[in-house]
């Protein structure tokens, strides 16, 4: 059980990627597809990871179409391997962690207790927003999450934010200790904003700690990405503002690992941002008031195939590191945490009438 699954160069894709569009033929041509080394310990951290993510929105799911949790709740059910292989390269609560309204697994990832996480959907005084901010906005100073943004784009000035006051502190403070990287997560769709560019461009000129990490997965609501760019390959616009790009395999928790090590490793050393593409696919519709009747079956099927936990499952069982009685007995024991969750959120207190202004105002 010691062996380490050893980086290589070889990409998983399929034959059948011109069957269903531009973005499963990229899988088969990726500029870099190197994969992460990891033990037994990392694998199964890896693993519980993403195993918890996608346990906890299923959950989600079942709560809502109960009617127990209300508002628009965008689950990421697909997309485990991008927040388990950025975030668990990089360093809890001294890097910071950006999100979009598809932000429940990236909180996860981060290290805020599930409870907290499930009792903000629920709207609850124990939620980590404190029952403010519902499923698009959850927040944890704690755990370093800068919050879960509504309208796309808007977390990316304030990852960037993050990012140049961890150099400030090191350049003009003389703080040498300040070296924490930033992570901002967005989507496909908010590629063609402003903001994106705006801040790829000052990210640059200041050589600033940040991780652009862009989920792909292919539709931005109802609109398929090449339909919407003139330059599908968002990872190539990097290199208008002379940064380093990089695009993954975002179904690969492994490839996306190794990708983020690196981006990161840059960051640390001074030498400026990162823009990663991660080529992912979510196996639900963009919310759970969304039908999902835009998207084919065929190319649902193809990326069914590449689920992400089975993925890293076969990976594991292949290099020795675990048994598959390990890996079921995880899956328990997660199953019992989100019901925990759930039962914890349930019977939380609703937050005090009295205290709707509070934390309006900085000083409070």
């Amino acid at each position: 059980m010691s062996q380490d699954i050893a980086v290589g160069t070889e990409s998983r894709t399929s034959s059948q990627g011109g069957l269903v569009g531009a973005h499963a033929e990229r899988l088969s041509s990726l500029v870099t597809a190197q994969r992460a080394t990891v033990d037994r310990a990392t694998g199964l951290e890896l693993y519980r990871d993403m195993t918890l993510g996608r346990r906890f929105e299923d959950k989600c799911a079942e709560m809502y179409y109960r009617g127990k949790m209300f508002g628009f709740v965008h689950l990421y059910n697909g997309q485990e391997a991008v927040s388990t292989g950025v975030i668990g390269a990089m360093k809890r609560q001294h890097d910071w962690f950006c999100s979009t309204y598809r932000d429940h697994v990236h909180a996860l990832s981060a290290g805020v207790p599930a409870r907290e996480v499930m009792s903000e959907l629920f709207g609850k005084e124990t939620g980590c927003s404190k029952g403010r901010g519902g499923s698009m906005h959850l927040f944890s100073k704690e755990h370093h999450l800068l919050g879960g943004f509504a309208f796309i784009g808007e977390g990316i000035p304030v990852a960037l934010g993050a990012a140049f006051t961890s150099r400030y502190k090191r350049d003009a403070l003389g703080d040498s200790s300040s070296n924490a990287v930033t992570a901002a997560f967005f989507g496909d769709g908010t590629c063609n904003n402003g903001q994106f560019f705006e801040c790829l461009n000052m990210a640059q000129l200041w050589k600033l700690p940040i991780l652009f990490v862009v989920e792909n997965n292919k539709w931005a609501i109802g609109m398929a990405h090449d339909r919407a760019t003139s330059d599908p390959e968002i990872w190539r616009k990097a290199g208008a503002f002379g940064m380093a790009g990089e695009e993954v395999d975002g179904m690969d928790v492994l490839a996306v690992r190794a990708a983020a090590q690196r981006a990161v490793e840059r960051a640390r050393a001074g030498e400026g941002p990162t823009v990663l593409e991660c080529l992912t696919y979510r196996f639900r519709g963009h919310s759970l008031a969304d039908p999902d009747e835009l998207r084919a079956e065929e190319e649902k099927q193809f990326w069914a195939k590449r689920d992400p936990l089975k993925a890293l499952e076969r990976d594991l069982l292949a290099a020795n590191l675990v048994s598959a009685d390990e890996l079921r007995a995880i899956e328990k024991e997660i199953d019992a945490e989100v019901q925990d969750c759930v039962d914890f959120a349930l019977n939380a207190p609703e937050p005090d009438g009295s205290e709707l202004t509070r934390y309006i105002w900085a000083d409070d």
